[in-house]
């Protein structure tokens, strides 16, 4: 399978600037436009209105809803990639939303009376090319080996300029941007899909599987940590669910563990959507995610809609208590073996209850129709009034 691999694309996709990124979708409402916003995120789901909204990421479905919510009320918007880096506004806008990566250059061109919304869907970058690199440095330690973060955050001061910032996460992600003294208002991550009922499963013969589910950014997110664990714990069975062909040096690295393991099934990328996936699901008990920094956790969230109880760390920027879930306090090795060992050794019962609860947490909190609601909630009573 490695082979098979290697002679993938491997290496990241390339994004800049492209006749996508460079296009301007403009959607209007029914009838007489109250006004214009600018929406500076994710343009791809308005780029072929017929076909299906992307489900590999949350900020698809997600740039598409906050549009429809400015629509409902009446506005005119305007939609450009984030990535648009020659966007000049030649119209008075009202309200400018914005990733992080366009929100100064484009607001040096506004009316003075236009809010601006940083739309933060990372960590600060400060808080996560720190502990990005730290998460490289300590590999580099321990097995005197470099593989990038993958997930640096690039430089920028969106919610200096911004008036106010809306958040994905949890009180963690919120307090790395807390310095700015700008209102931060939390919109609950979606999900790409739920599921009507928890997937069946035999508690008894699924406790010692788990598995470990993202997208890039393999360090960042700690498979390592995972894989280095679950290599010294036979007893115990990993399913490695992401996108390796994106990652060659860790891949290059970590072949023996992904590939000549034979507690370790390396899955690859899978769609939740997918029959596979709620296969998956059903044979394991836990999600394993010792992450660095998240602007959300929606990998995690999802497996949470499918009855996966999530191991993870704070930086997940999940809310988890006992009940539904365990946190790693320092993500070492040794405290994920243990973690692992302490669920795998839980009772059926215990373990049914936990996964029920992780699922019912998911599907009250973190819904499509959840983040339209708090959404349009933001919208009407800070921006409207």
């Amino acid at each position: 399978m490695l082979a098979g691999i290697k002679k993938k694309l491997l290496r990241a996709t390339q994004r800049g600037d492209t006749p996508a990124t460079r296009r301007v979708v403009s959607l209007e409402p029914q009838g007489k436009s109250r006004g214009n916003v600018l929406l500076s995120y994710i343009i791809d789901p308005f780029l072929d209105l017929g076909r299906k909204i992307d489900n590999s990421h949350t900020h698809f479905w997600e740039s598409w809803q906050m549009a429809q919510t400015f629509i409902k009320h009446g506005f005119s918007v305007d939609v450009i990639s984030y990535l648009n880096r020659s966007f000049i506004p030649d119209k008075k806008y009202d309200f400018f939303i914005s990733a992080r990566t366009n929100l100064e250059r484009i607001a040096a061109h506004l009316d003075a009376g236009c809010v601006k919304v940083a739309h933060l869907d990372t960590a600060h970058w400060t808080y996560n090319n720190k502990a990005a690199y730290e998460r490289v440095a300590l590999l580099l330690e321990r097995r005197g080996v470099v593989i990038g973060g993958g997930k640096c955050v690039e430089e920028n001061w969106a919610v200096e300029v911004a008036d106010m910032a809306t958040i994905l996460g949890n009180r963690f992600t919120i307090d790395t941007y807390a310095y700015s003294g700008k209102p931060i208002f939390r919109i609950p991550i979606s999900v790409p899909c739920t599921y009507p009922d928890l997937p069946r499963k035999d508690y008894k013969s699924c406790r010692k599987n788990f598995i470990w589910f993202g997208s890039s950014g393999f360090v960042h997110k700690g498979l390592d940590l995972v894989l280095e664990a679950f290599q010294n714990m036979p007893e115990y069975t990993l399913y490695v669910c992401g996108p390796l062909e994106q990652e060659a040096r860790f891949v290059e690295a970590y072949g023996e563990a992904l590939f000549e393991t034979p507690n370790i099934k390396t899955v690859g990328w899978v769609d939740v959507e997918s029959k596979e996936f709620i296969d998956i699901a059903s044979n394991c008990i836990a999600l394993v995610y010792p992450t660095c920094a998240e602007g959300g956790g929606g990998s995690v969230i999802s497996c949470m809609h499918a009855g996966i109880i999530p191991v993870v760390s704070y930086q997940a920027s999940v809310d988890i208590d006992e009940d539904r879930g365990r946190i790693l306090k320092d993500c070492s090795i040794e405290e994920i073996a243990s973690a692992v060992t302490a669920l795998a050794e839980s009772g059926s019962e215990e373990l049914e209850r936990m996964a029920r609860n992780a699922r019912e947490w998911a599907v009250a909190n973190h819904t499509k129709e959840r983040f339209a609601e708090e959404y349009e909630n933001f919208v009407v009573k800070h921006l409207l009034v």
